[in-house]
This record gives structure tokens, sequence and C-alpha cells, in this order.
């Protein structure tokens, strides 16, 4: 049973802008990077912590903000959780933000965010609001396996397309690749012709891997062993305790991802779309001629 922590914090936003309204995440992804030790989240990660201050603290910050600027959120933990269909604290951040003129980008793997439509198109109208997903894996059966608990990859798809038809510029975290499991030509190409059709602006991509520490490390052989038995060893005979996780196919599957973004005008290129995400348009012209 998932349990709730709520928690006064003194602050609601990063260095960067950057907000994160609950910790802890009930998706099951099983490479979860949050999971990893070093964040220091002092309770089960299924057991949320609710920042219970946390509409007031933003709204207190942005009064005061002298200059507009992006406020994005999902870096750590999705806000859209089912946990906030029931407790609304991303809706209620969304309406301070629209409220006082910032812009939003949001990173979600979840339908949910299809609730707040109307807020994201009124803060669109009036500044930039840029919805990420992450896709991961185009085949639905395997997408199930990795990400259990949360809507598949033609679900999220449908969430771009539905982006797209109201004009909401969207960006694509094909992040993380997992080696042996879904770093094939065939997943890749699959997860490319939905970004091509939903007409995203740009795709992140790190190189055809993941990322391995302390905490989540443990999680996804956990999670090796229960779905794909024997490759646990593999990966220990093969990485060791590395950080870094390349596939074998990276170089073949990079050169593909390129290729695809080159020809049909998708951005790839990591510092650009990071730029574009973190730039507040001075006005709806701008904005224009950055899509």
């Amino acid at each position: 049973m998932i349990e709730m922590h709520y928690k006064e914090v003194k602050g609601i936003l990063s260095s960067s802008n950057g907000m994160n309204i609950y910790r802890g995440c009930t998706h099951g992804c099983i490479y979860c990077d949050s999971r990893s030790r070093c964040y220091k989240i002092d309770h089960d990660f299924e057991d949320i912590e609710v920042k219970s201050n946390a509409i007031i603290l933003l709204e207190n910050t942005l009064k005061k903000k002298r200059k507009k600027c992006m406020i994005s959120t999902g870096s750590m933990c999705d806000p859209y959780i089912p946990l906030e269909l029931e407790l609304g604290k991303t809706r209620k951040c969304l309406e301070i933000i629209e409220k006082y003129g910032f812009g939003a980008s949001i990173l979600t793997k979840s339908k949910n965010i299809l609730r707040d439509l109307d807020i994201i198109k009124r803060i669109n109208s009036k500044t930039k609001c840029v919805v990420q997903m992450t896709l991961t894996t185009y085949d639905e059966k395997l997408c199930k396996i990795i990400e259990p608990n949360v809507c598949t990859t033609k679900e999220r798809f449908e969430v771009l397309k539905i982006m797209r038809d109201n004009n909401i510029p969207t960006v694509v975290w094909l992040d993380p690749i997992l080696p042996f499991i879904n770093d094939t030509e065939e997943n890749l190409r699959g997860i490319l012709n939905y970004c091509i059709e939903a007409k995203v602006y740009g795709i992140i991509c790190f190189g055809m891997g993941l990322t391995l520490r302390e905490g989540n490390r443990e999680y996804y052989y956990q999670n090796l062993d229960k779905y794909f038995p024997g490759l646990k060893e593999k990966y220990q005979r093969i990485y060791g305790n590395s950080y870094e996780v390349v596939s074998p196919n990276n170089y073949k599957l990079m050169k593909i991802f390129y290729s695809e973004c080159k020809k049909h005008n998708i951005v790839c290129d990591n510092k650009k779309i990071f730029q574009y995400l973190s730039e507040f348009p001075e006005s709806k012209e701008q904005l224009k001629l950055d899509i």
C-alpha cells in the first residue's frame, strides 16, 4: 500500500528554475535513476513525499521574480503520478505560472497530463509551454515490463499528437535504451516514426544505453532476474560496476538516429534543445521564429 509523507520545504525552485512537487514515484520503471542513493530519499521510493507548501512557495517566489523565465518540472519525479489526479498540486502550480506570466516546461510519461490541456494551452498562448515525453520502448508488451505502472508508449504517442494538434511544442526523451533488451533497429525506428508523425520539435538522446549507480543498479538487476533470466550475469561480465552502460549497437543505432532526425527536421542537438527549453520568449513572434 502506498503511503504519503507530507513535508514542508524551505524552497521550491532550483537555481535553474526547476521544481519537484513530489519525491518518489509509483510508475515502477525498472531502470529509474531517481532511485539512486545519491538523491537521499529517506523513505520507500514508492511512498510519495508531498511538498505540502509547494503552491504557497511558488506563488511567493514568482511574485518577487523580477525577470520572467521558464519554470520546469519533472526532471526527478513525474508531476503526473496517479496521486496528482487526487491532489491537483501540479495543476495549481501551472495556474500560478500562468497567473504571473511565466512559461512552463513539463516532463512526464503519463497521459494524465491531458487533464491540464486547457491551462497548458493558455500558458502557451501567452508565453511558451513545452511538453516533454519519455519514449523508450516501441513494443507494447515489453513496455509494460520495463515501465509497468504508467501508460504505454502508444498512449504517450497519442498525447504527443494531441499536443501537436493544439500547437503545443513537444520534445521526446529517447532515454534510456537498455542493452540486449530494446537496443534494436526495430525499436528505434518505431519510436522515431512516432516522433515524425507527432512533429516533435526535438529528441534528446545521450546515446544508446543507460546509467547505473548505487540504488538503481540493485533494483534494475532484481528486475533483470525476474523478467530476463541470465541477463544480469551478462551485464556484470561486460560492464562490471560501470556508471555508463553503453549498448554494443550504439554506433549503428546513433547513425540511424541522426540520419532520420536530419531527414525530418527534428532537432537532435541536446545542447540546442536544452537551450530551447530554458529560453523564455520575449514575444509570441519570437516563439514562432524559434519553432
